[in-house]
């Protein structure tokens, strides 16, 4: 029973998210002419070139890549994205038959499509923001890049972003330089939210103080703001003295309240702040 709900924990956000980028796509990308990258990027041109829905074409597209991915990277690995692709290409034949009934009537600007750029990218961002957080993809460039990773031992954003950005340019042929542009602003906005999402929105601040007052600084912590504290051996490289580093980890609203508390105790300390996300453990979130 454990097993079963596991999965659908899995599955469920999956399928969610799949369905929100095909409502993305049907409803603010595809009426106002714009683009998306990866093999459902291959599927809108398609569909602009040809009238050819998108929901055949990118199953038709991610087949033989699954395939391919399959051989390279195994089945398990592939299990998750194969649930991505089958659910993107059956959403999107849901909507598209919503719109043939006219139960769906996509958003299509006359002017100015600042607007349908913005909210393509909040749709599109948010679906595939899903997917990548519970462990599933929506095929196409996704498979190519992990088997190039695998491989060659290259970055799997810069093989992404360099296919995405041939099938952007090859979209001039059917579409404007302006929807180009527009489009451009619908990549940048689905790429902070897909960020976001996987980073999480439990985002935090870690801290890590030098001081010659660490043990006292580490128990107000503990006490005022009741936050677990780690103190880390160090050694000065140029003093060549040994002191405590004090790290931990506080949200958003205590950054105010610990700065203060180590000013108070040493003036003369040395904080570094750094950005974390997805904060695990007791007083953040429980997985």
């Amino acid at each position: 029973m454990n097993g079963t709900l596991k999965q659908l924990r899995m599955v469920v956000p999956i399928l969610i998210g799949t369905a929100i980028y095909a409502f993305g796509l049907h409803y603010f990308v595809i009426p106002n002419q714009l683009m998306e990258g990866g093999v459902t990027g291959i599927a809108v041109l398609l569909n602009y070139a040809a009238g050819w829905p998108l929901s055949l074409s990118t199953l038709l597209l991610n087949i033989p890549l699954f395939l391919l991915g399959v051989k390279a990277l195994g089945r398990n690995q592939m299990l998750y994205t194969l649930l991505g692709i089958v659910s993107l290409s059956g959403f999107l034949a849901l909507m598209e038959m919503l719109i043939e009934h006219r139960y769906l009537i996509p958003l299509e600007s006359t002017g100015d499509f600042m607007l349908a750029a913005l909210y393509a990218g909040v749709t599109l961002g948010a679906g595939l923001g899903i997917v990548f957080r519970f462990g599933g993809t929506t095929g196409g460039v996704d498979i190519i890049a992990r088997i190039v990773v695998r491989h060659k031992g290259l970055s799997m954003g810069q093989i992404i972003l360099t296919m995405d950005a041939l099938i952007i340019g090859l979209s001039l042929l059917f579409i404007s330089v302006e929807q180009v542009l527009y489009t451009l602003v619908t990549v940048f906005v689905a790429s902070k939210l897909i960020d976001f999402i996987q980073d999480g929105a439990y985002a935090a601040k870690a801290f890590s103080i030098v001081s010659d007052h660490s043990e006292a600084i580490a128990s107000q912590i503990t006490v005022e703001l009741e936050r677990g504290v780690t103190l880390l051996q160090a050694k000065g490289a140029f003093s060549g003295q040994h002191k405590q580093v004090v790290y931990c980890v506080v949200q958003r609203q205590e950054i105010r309240r610990l700065k203060s508390l180590i000013r108070k105790i040493d003036p003369r300390a040395f904080i570094v702040i750094n950005e974390v996300h997805d904060v695990l453990g007791e007083g953040f979130r429980e997985e």
